[in-house]
């Protein structure tokens, strides 16, 4: 065997640890009992600690430093994965294992106490933890090193490539146009009834309509599932094991429904990466950038479309009669209805991303220990009035909303504004092809997820994100897309 195959066979094992860390992780979120945190922390934390020593050991090294130097007959698929082992073993080596311990550790704890003071509504509960978790992230960032703040090296974790300054601009120049967008929007809705939807939907038929709907978009549930969960996610188990989260509110079916729309979207990505290049960067998705488009794209350029919900409509009446004394523009109307609110993935397109801004710069202040973890629900509150208009009722309904921060998801937040800049830029080019306008204005996805498939999907990390922005768009990412499909969406100039 090459030195490649044998590093492959290597990453294939730290592929198997970490995907049963996985299923742990999956497995406290969803079924585990209360009383199993200690012994789960320990698990997940020797896991980790593993997967850490063996992605940084004196043979990956060795095997890696061999394979880059075999003659040049390599595939690109295998350039860009030496490529990207050497950027990951580069950041790896700067972690010690003692801290990849204590990291998986202290978020397994943290997920734990944010479920209870989510429950509770008691920040309090939480603040420990989270002191904890930002030590961690502000020592791995020193450890990586960063050319301006401790959030570069952070986001570069999920976004390669991107630089805080640039982000930060890009947020200070669109914030405006959001909030005149957003304030528009909201201005237009208050004509539409806010509780038209409002009713009686049995959780069991839920699940049924989401499964048939998420089948149509071409998720397979002989490859994943769906499950319930405090706060909607997506995780890949192992290349054939993708599983979705949601919750359910028995007075709104599409709360749900959209929530696994975005889910499924996420899901489709990991469906479609090459299963025999598991666990290499050829088989993982590129960004989070990139992930999230995928997410918005299904959740709202198909599944908010009028020829969505004229193929779909019917199906639900026929599970939820009630929904039949609602016209298809009036449905329309409804689920496009804007209005400043307090929970994130609630909030409807044309305020969500004010959401994540109110959150990016609240992380960088963190970070950079201009905001102490005690001034958070004032600070959010303050920034809340700001943006919203409104000041959320609770910390429940307001900082302690997310889970990303438990799971140490610093520098995360951003790239979910990336990735809606993403969707509509690889929505726009994918309909500009005649057969996938046609099939998607007939609610036939098939042609729009091979397109998917071919320009995202297949390509794994063997690009980066703006180099598959460009391969696949012809440009790199720009707002105009994203900022033409709101003002489309909601009738605004």
């Amino acid at each position: 065997m090459t030195a490649y195959e044998n590093l492959c066979t290597l990453v294939g094992e730290i592929a198997l640890i970490q995907s049963t860390a996985s299923v742990l992780d999956w497995d406290q979120e969803t079924h585990m009992p209360s009383k199993s945190l200690e012994h789960r922390a320990q698990q997940l934390s020797y896991l980790s600690a593993k997967a850490h020593d063996l992605a940084t050991s004196d043979p990956f090294r060795s095997l890696l430093a061999q394979a880059e130097t075999a003659p040049a007959n390599q595939s690109p698929s295998e350039a860009a994965n030496l490529r990207e082992w050497r950027y990951e073993l580069d950041r790896a080596v700067r972690i010690p294992t003692t801290l990849v311990a204590e990291e998986s550790a202290v978020t397994s704890r943290a997920k734990h106490a944010w479920v209870e003071a989510r429950k509770r509504s008691e920040f309090a509960l939480f603040a420990p933890h989270l002191k904890h978790v930002l030590d961690i992230a502000r020592k791995k960032a020193a450890l990586w090193g960063f050319e301006e703040e401790p959030y570069d090296a952070l986001l570069m974790g999920y976004e390669r490539g991107a630089r805080t300054r640039d982000v930060a601009t890009l947020f200070a120049n669109l914030k405006p146009t959001l909030r005149a967008i957003a304030k528009a929007a909201v201005e237009r809705s208050q004509a539409i009834p806010k509780d038209l939807l409002r009713g009686d939907y049995p959780i069991a038929k839920q699940q049924q309509l989401n499964r048939e709907i998420a089948t149509s978009l071409g998720f397979d549930f002989d490859a994943g599932r769906i499950d319930t969960t405090a706060h909607p996610f997506c995780t890949t188990l192992g290349p054939n094991d993708i599983r979705l989260t949601t919750r359910y509110d028995a007075t709104d079916f599409t709360s749900s429904l959209f929530g696994v729309l975005h889910e499924a979207g996420h899901g489709l990505y990991e469906q479609g990466l090459p299963a025999a290049d598991f666990g290499r960067p050829s088989g993982t998705a590129v960004s989070l950038g990139i992930h999230e488009s995928q997410s918005r794209l299904w959740e709202n350029h198909v599944g908010r479309s009028e020829a969505f919900w004229k193929k779909w409509l019917p199906r639900a009446t026929e599970l939820f009669p009630s929904l039949g004394a609602i016209s298809l523009s009036d449905f329309l109307a409804t689920i496009h209805r804007a209005e400043f609110s307090c929970i994130r993935v609630e909030a409807d397109e044309a305020t969500y991303d004010l959401h994540i801004l109110l959150r990016f710069d609240l992380e960088r202040r963190l970070l950079n220990g201009t905001l102490e973890v005690e001034g958070v629900p004032a600070a959010w509150n303050a920034q809340f009035e700001e943006s919203f208009g409104m000041t959320p009722p609770d910390d429940a309904h307001g900082c302690l909303q997310d889970i990303h921060w438990s799971m140490g998801g610093l520098g995360y937040f951003a790239t979910y504004t990336l990735g809606n800049l993403n969707s509509a830029q690889l929505f726009q080019q994918a309909v500009r092809t005649p057969a996938i306008a046609e099939a998607t204005g007939e609610a036939n996805y098939a042609p729009l997820l091979a397109w998917l498939r071919t320009h995202v999907h297949a390509l794994g990390s063997t690009l980066r994100p703006s180099d598959l922005m460009r391969a696949a768009t012809g440009r790199p990412t720009e707002p105009a897309p994203y900022l033409e499909h709101l003002r489309s969406r909601f009738g605004v100039r």
